[in-house]
């Protein structure tokens, strides 16, 4: 009989369960709730150190048409989720700032069902420029060089890679890093190739990040960002700021 329980099993289909049940999230936000909104980003971020990296080329959410696929994540969905998480003061709210934000103009829902993904930000740095995810601050952080742009977009200023310990001791919990492609590395037009969370602590600044590829998995990890930036394959960053 145990033989054949464990067969039967086996042979069910992955159940995908929530990194968190909803009533644990509220009690969290409400307990949260009084810190700045950089600090409230960052502790959300924390809460997702070591899930699974999003194998899924668009985002399983996407493929899903779901906003809440925590199971799983890349950087677009992680930056996604902890703002809205920060933002809200309940799962239910997270899910409104979630239409307001990761759309280009507002995302619909019918029956637990996303109906208009493709009106989502796909590239990052229209993100930065929709002016939804923080108020950019790159060049309050340090000196910054102008580099060619795409997709219509003639010119970025970035800081490059070799200047970014000057903006170390300025940036705060919860400011948002986008990481810059090299113009001839992008494949698709893409100005920013990786995003991810900063975490003041006890003096040293960590990046909070889903680290890994598509094609071979990885996780949400948390580092030093400056050994993170020291053997970073991008050319330098761009900072937005709540």
């Amino acid at each position: 009989m145990k033989k054949i329980i464990l067969l039967t099993l086996l042979m069910l289909p992955s159940i995908a369960y929530p990194f968190m049940q909803n009533s644990e999230i509220a009690s969290l936000q409400k307990e949260i709730s009084h810190l700045p909104v950089g600090e409230r980003i960052a502790f959300w971020a924390e809460k997702f150190i070591g899930t699974p990296y999003d194998p899924d080329p668009l985002g399983e959410y996407v493929t899903r048409s779901v906003i809440v696929a925590d199971e799983r994540v890349d950087c677009m969905y992680l930056t996604f989720r902890v703002v809205e998480l920060a933002l809200s003061d309940s799962p239910e709210k997270a899910v409104e700032v979630a239409l307001e934000k990761r759309f280009i103009t507002r995302g619909r829902m019918k029956n637990g069902k996303v109906l208009n993904y493709e009106d989502r930000f796909q590239y990052a740095e229209d993100m930065i420029r929709s002016g939804k995810w923080g108020r950019e601050i790159t060049d309050t952080l340090a000196e910054t060089v102008e580099i060619e742009g795409s997709r219509g977009i003639k010119t970025v200023r970035i800081i490059p890679k070799a200047l970014i310990p000057q903006a170390l001791k300025k940036l705060l919990s919860g400011d948002i890093i986008f990481f810059i492609k090299a113009p001839e590395k992008r494949v698709v037009g893409e100005i920013v190739g990786h995003i991810g969370i900063v975490k003041q602590q006890n003096g040293k600044v960590f990046l909070i990040h889903a680290s890994g590829k598509k094609n071979k998995g990885g996780a949400v990890k948390k580092v030093l960002l400056s050994d993170y930036t020291d053997s970073m394959p991008f050319i330098g960053i761009k900072v937005s700021r709540f």
